[in-house]
């Protein structure tokens, strides 16, 4: 359904560093670098992707978004949360576990980017 995913981000450098850890607990390989300083994370299903705002306004989170991140295993986004602390992250919300709504029960894992940006590693059940 999504093509890409870019989160504004006014440290590249250590927002680069916070991805390389998250993303790299799930297998995907560290981002690069384009001409335009955006850092560019490839996937068979699609991109993610930082960069500094166009409009050279400061970046901000946006108060209700989350962009998340699939889990293969409970493991692996326990992986992806512990990486993410450890690169600069932060804990938010309730510590990584099952959670039951409309769509079953899901695994889920919630921190804050070193840019305040909300995201989440996902394990859906079955």
């Amino acid at each position: 359904m999504f093509s890409h995913v870019m989160l504004g981000a006014n440290d590249i450098e250590a927002s680069k560093a916070f991805y390389d850890a998250t993303l790299g607990a799930l297998g995907i390989q560290p981002g690069r670098t384009d001409d335009k300083g955006r850092v560019i994370y490839m996937h068979p299903g699609g991109l993610f992707l930082l960069t500094k705002p166009i409009d050279g306004e400061p970046a901000c989170h946006a108060n209700g978004g989350t962009v998340g991140f699939a889990a293969s295993s409970t493991d692996v986004a326990d992986a992806w949360h512990k990486a993410g602390v450890e690169a600069g992250g932060t804990a938010i919300e309730d510590a990584p576990g099952w959670r039951s709504n409309a769509f079953g029960r899901l695994y889920l894992a919630y921190l804050r980017d070193p840019a305040g940006n909300k995201i989440c590693a996902m394990h859906r059940e079955g």
